[in-house]
């Protein structure tokens, strides 16, 4: 069964500039076809026009606004349908209360940012074993509620 990642976009996948970090479009088709589906959301409301802009519409299965504090009841507050399986995001706090990675801050374009690359070996690991030992992998504090997807 896929999980369900979701992706920070300030300083995980777009820089300062609004470029898009290298790798993030090949790493999303990856993991569609290993069966996960990838959730955009954000800190600072939908970003339906960024995703559109970088051609990343057919690769992402919902967009939402990302709670910033009082992360698991902010998934109701924001409607956000699924709770997240697996989350990518420069800011700690967040990971550590679903899992997932805390990536390297992607401030500035860069052709040799291979962050991408590492999120998605950890992420195969994860979904292969139900743990990672790689740098940046945070396992779940709080558990799923059985009331949630």
């Amino acid at each position: 069964m896929g999980l369900k990642i979701f992706f920070d976009v300030d300083y995980t996948i777009l820089a300062v500039d609004n470029s898009l970090r290298p790798g993030t479009r090949n790493t999303f088709e990856k993991l569609i076809s290993d069966g996960h589906d990838v959730y955009i959301w954000s800190g600072v409301g939908l970003r339906n026009a960024e995703i559109r802009h970088h051609d990343l519409e057919d690769l992402v299965s919902g967009v939402y606004r990302k709670p910033i504090q009082n992360y698991v009841a902010g998934l109701l507050e924001f409607d956000v349908p699924h709770w997240p399986d697996f989350v990518i995001d420069d800011y700690p706090e967040i990971v550590e209360t679903f899992g997932g990675v805390v990536c390297q801050p992607y401030y500035f374009r860069s052709a040799s940012d291979d962050e991408m690359e590492r999120i998605y070996g950890i992420i195969s690991e994860f979904a292969e074993t139900g743990e990672s030992a790689q740098v940046g992998y945070r396992a779940a504090t709080n558990g799923r509620p059985s009331t949630q997807e």
